[in-house]
């Protein structure tokens, strides 16, 4: 579905992005231009990215290793 119509820019590519570190609407009008004409797209832009970051696996780098630590969300 289009989500920014000035700059044709789907909910799908606003998933892909969210999946490669976007992780605000201001990083996701740097990289994609969403918001940046008219902005009339930008609520449900931020919806799609916070569903999107939400849906997500938490993830940390340990400070002494360097390395990515993985943390999944516990359900009750």
């Amino acid at each position: 579905m289009y989500v920014c119509l000035c700059n044709g820019i789907t909910d799908s590519h606003i998933r892909e992005a969210a999946e490669n570190g976007c992780e605000s609407l201001r990083d996701l009008r740097r990289e994609l231009g969403v918001g940046s004409q008219c902005a009339k797209c930008a609520r449900h832009a931020r919806q799609v990215l916070r569903e999107t970051r939400s849906a997500m696996p938490a993830t940390s780098f340990s400070s002494s290793l360097g390395e990515a630590v993985q943390y999944w969300p516990q359900t009750a």
